[in-house]
């Protein structure tokens, strides 16, 4: 159960109508944004906007309140021009609903509040200095007698010389590549790129060409697909951090085209030797390390092993 106490206020109160404080279409913002302004002195000229800033009332909730006060009939507003060429916005706030009619009645015997009724200073005439010499009339039509260039420093730039037409046999040379030029082979791989890792998965379409531009050098190079989509993965971030610009991240990794690696399977072609090496020949002797000399018959020891060892008796 609840229980109610009233005190009655001693001074500084406003009497306000049950149905006011019930209305079933206000809500709270509007209803405190209502009776602030009705509680305020009779010359009080304190605007909607200023008691929603002392009554805490936001931007967003003082507007929604605004509009369901005046749907209901309890404030009006009108544009007026007073004195001095000032237009004035005049809010007109009631404890009980009021018809257009009725509010452009009330509104029609206030006073207009202006911040000034005198002119500002820069829309008043200033005093004019008369032109020195008689007035002339405007010339309407001729040609100068001379030509204007020979009065000034700053002579008219001449005409730049229209290029001569080439023939039409011969063909123009294309400053960038065509579309049609990029193999099919780089716009697949770079199609499928979205599927490869969720971090590719917003690369711009705009893009798409520029980066089959890059994939097909790389396949020029002679790197199989896999090799690609490799060193693509290698390129993401492993920590979790997230890919903002997909596009630029595959730019920068697809930039720089590295050596083609050798195929599996096949061992690199030996060095082929100098004619001076070829012309030498190991010795079979005793020696710690390999030894060479050069031949002179078929003989297979070098001269110094030749020497020492001696003939079988």
């Amino acid at each position: 159960m609840i229980y109610r106490h009233h005190i009655a206020p001693p001074r500084a109160f406003t009497q306000f109508s049950h149905d006011l404080i019930r209305h079933p279409r206000l809500s709270s913002d509007a209803v405190r944004l209502l009776t602030w302004q009705l509680s305020l002195p009779d010359g009080a000229r304190e605007p909607l906007s200023r008691t929603a800033e002392r009554a805490r009332i936001g931007a967003c909730a003082f507007t929604r309140a605004k509009r369901q006060l005046k749907e209901e009939g309890f404030v009006h507003e009108r544009r007026v021009q007073g004195p001095g060429g000032h237009w004035v916005t005049q809010q007109l706030v009631s404890n009980v609903p009021l018809s257009a009619a009725d509010a452009a009645k009330i509104l029609a015997r206030m006073p207009v509040h202006t911040p000034s009724t005198s002119a500002p200073p820069q829309v008043a005439p200033s005093p004019r200095i008369p032109a020195a010499g008689a007035p002339t009339p405007r010339p309407t039509d001729g040609h100068p007698r001379k030509d204007p260039g020979e009065d000034t420093s700053h002579r008219p730039a001449e005409p730049e010389p229209e290029p001569e037409p080439k023939p039409e046999s011969e063909p123009q040379p294309d400053s960038a590549p065509h579309a049609a030029e990029i193999p099919e082979a780089a716009r697949a791989l770079v199609t499928a790129l979205p599927r490869l890792s969720p971090d590719l998965r917003r690369i711009p379409r705009g893009m798409y060409d520029e980066l089959a531009r890059l994939v097909s050098r790389w396949l020029a190079a002679g790197h199989a697909p896999t090799d690609i989509r490799t060193h693509i993965l290698r390129g993401l971030p492993d920590d979790g951090t997230p890919v903002h610009r997909p596009g630029g991240l595959l730019r920068y990794l697809l930039r720089d085209v590295p050596p083609s690696p050798t195929p599996s399977g096949t061992a690199p072609a030996a060095a082929r030797p100098s004619s001076r090496l070829a012309a030498l020949r190991e010795c079979e002797g005793d020696h710690v390390q390999a030894t060479l000399f050069r031949p002179v018959a078929e003989e297979t020891l070098c001269r110094a092993c030749s020497r020492h060892r001696l003939p079988c008796p």
